[in-house]
């Protein structure tokens, strides 16, 4: 059970008063005045302020001080009451400027030094300055040791929030860029093939029948990976699920072409080196650089043929799609505002993999992407181009 801070300041003083009375009675053993009602009224008038120490340390620290330097030079033992002295000491130390520490230090050791010498034992001065400066030091160290850790926990905490925090906005961009893939594509091509169906429904049944039947399989798909981002958002670390459905790959990338060919866009897919395992992640970028290309192709560039190519090298792949229209591109597209874009180059960084994007020279548009074949850090400097 935590209690609060001025639940303590209330134990405090309670100890302090059972130290007085406990200790009190003993003043004449060592050579001091017994205290006499006087003398309790100004140990507990010592005492009294320490109550609200937390709420106003310094004031308090000065009060305390004053009251303290009264009991010591009425001549009645220092030791009786110096826990409460000390306890400031230390409050201004956790919460005050080292020159306010010094100086209430400063008075602490003065009124210290001053009970020596009230007690005509003038060759204990040097002894009792000694441990006045020694004992303050130490205390004095000790508040400022707790007010640096303490400042180092709220620095910790609050890095603590500010990384969770950045943590959760880096996953919402995630998903938010899984969303964007899979709806805008999958919904690029149903609705090209529900035109062209809605156009030769009554001419001609077999064209419509096909493009229903497109419409169909690509509606499927689209819940199938909308299930499995569901699937992985919902599986808890600890509970060992899996979700059933493959991340899309390289391997898809073909039935992707078939579809968008489907749509009305030629498309001509050609690999060339040998195909080996790559990373499952390196598979899911270079999967959806291609299907944002292919879906801008969709949308801004109808009338053209489009080829994608995947090339396999040693150490890298690279994945270029590149269309022929003399195509309007918007400008969002061209300066590179449109999230598809902004996703697809946020997918290269991660992989450390490059990525250009832009007009060829001799017409049309082309998204060249290359990534490395193991999933790895972003390197340092630029790693997208125009």
């Amino acid at each position: 059970m935590r209690l609060r801070p001025f639940t303590v300041d209330v134990l405090l003083a309670l100890g302090q008063v059972a130290l007085l009375l406990l200790i009190g009675p003993e003043a004449a053993a060592v050579g001091w005045d017994d205290l006499d009602a006087r003398g309790y009224a100004l140990a507990l008038l010592v005492i009294a302020p320490t109550v609200v120490r937390t709420k106003a340390p310094l004031a308090v620290c000065l009060v305390t001080y004053a009251f303290w330097a009264t009991y010591v030079a009425v001549g009645y033992w220092p030791v009786v009451t110096s826990f409460g002295p000390i306890i400031c000491l230390y409050t201004v130390a956790l919460q005050c400027r080292t020159r306010t520490v010094g100086f209430c230090a400063g008075l602490i050791a003065a009124i210290w030094i001053l009970g020596s010498l009230v007690s005509q034992d003038h060759a204990s001065v040097p002894s009792v300055a000694a441990q006045a400066i020694g004992i303050n030091a130490m205390v004095w160290r000790m508040g400022y040791l707790a007010r640096r850790s303490a400042e180092l926990a709220r620095k910790t905490r609050a890095e603590q929030h500010e990384r969770a925090r950045h943590a959760v906005v880096e996953e919402r961009g995630r998903i938010a860029r899984e969303l964007h893939d899979v709806v805008a594509h999958h919904m690029s091509v149903i609705s090209v093939q529900a035109g062209l169906a809605k156009f030769v429904f009554d001419s001609d049944a077999k064209t419509a029948r096909a493009a229903l039947g497109t419409i169909s399989g690509t509606s499927t798909e689209a819940l199938e990976e909308m299930r499995r981002m569901l699937r992985v958002l919902r599986a808890r670390e600890d509970d060992g699920e899996v979700p059933d459905a493959p991340m899309p790959g390289l391997a898809r990338i073909e039935d992707m072409t078939d579809r968008v060919r489907a749509g009305g866009v030629p498309v001509e897919f050609r690999v060339t080196g040998t195909p080996r395992p790559i990373a499952p992640g390196v598979e899911l970028c270079a999967y959806r650089v291609v299907q944002e290309a292919l879906t801008n192709v969709l949308k801004h560039a109808r009338h053209a043929s489009a080829t994608v190519e995947l090339h396999y090298h040693r150490d890298h792949i690279e994945v270029s799609v590149t269309d022929n229209g003399e195509g309007v591109i918007p400008d969002r597209v061209r300066s590179g505002g449109g999230h598809g874009l902004i996703g697809m180059r946020e997918r290269a960084k991660l992989y450390g993999g490059t990525i250009s994007i832009g007009p060829r020279s001799a017409g049309g548009f082309a998204v060249r992407l290359t990534l490395p074949t193991s999933a790895r850090a972003a390197p340092p400097g630029d790693d997208v181009t125009e």
